[in-house]
């Protein structure tokens, strides 16, 4: 498959780009520096530079062409304000989305967070609740649309421990830990079994490999 992966140089999409790389896979990260295609490059990905927040449609459309699938990954990041959650967790989001209906991109997959689904709870940090109301309007905008295949993946609380290849995967998994590595190797599964589209699906490090939690869910659907 040739994929694309919006938000390219984060945590997890290089993760992802690593495996899709070993298994055969074209992989394209979307960028905003170009002092990042290096990692990309090194990572067995093709560095594509585009702005997310000031492209257009067509431009970012362009990037998509001939793409099998394409993964939204990008987020603000931490240290960015309420203003930069809106603009890119929310609105890149739309854009992409728009752009891979642009191009008859049909598989679309979304990393979002566990808790956008609902209004955060009394007490949230600004900006953390920010970004939770950002991710889940992209969500609902990418679940509107009829020409996407789409899967939205929300992981519990992120960290860097090594993966464990073992998850919990489900509609509701309850809250916990995942590592950024089994996130990436679901992303992965999730992108060869089409039968998820349109599922949103929690995760957290669980107890069942990551292939047969993915065949699970998408017998679910």
């Amino acid at each position: 498959m040739r994929i694309v992966i919006a938000g390219g140089h984060g945590q997890i999409a290089l993760r992802l780009e690593r495996l899709l790389a070993a298994r055969g896979d074209e992989v394209a990260g979307v960028i905003r520096r170009p002092e990042q295609a290096g990692d990309l490059l090194a990572a067995g990905a093709e560095p594509v530079v585009c702005d997310l927040e000031s492209a257009s449609v067509a431009d970012v459309a362009r990037h998509l062409e001939g793409a099998d699938a394409a993964v939204f990954a990008a987020g603000a990041g931490p240290g960015s304000g309420a203003a930069r959650k809106d603009t890119v967790d929310r609105a890149a989001a739309v854009l992409f989305a728009d752009a891979a209906e642009a191009a008859g991109v049909r598989r679309f997959v979304v990393v979002s967070a566990m808790g956008a689904d609902r209004e955060p709870p009394a007490g949230t940090d600004p900006v953390f609740a920010a970004y939770l109301r950002a991710k889940g309007a992209a969500d609902a905008e990418v679940r509107s649309r009829p020409g996407l295949d789409w899967t939205v993946l929300c992981p519990g609380r992120l960290t860097d421990d090594p993966g464990t290849g073992l998850v919990a995967l489900a509609g509701s998994t309850g809250r916990g830990d995942v590592t950024r590595d089994d996130v990436a190797a679901v992303l992965a599964a999730l992108l060869e079994e089409p039968a998820t589209a349109g599922r949103t699906l929690e995760l957290i490090g669980g107890t069942v490999p990551v292939a047969e939690a993915v065949r699970a869910a998408a017998a679910e659907n």
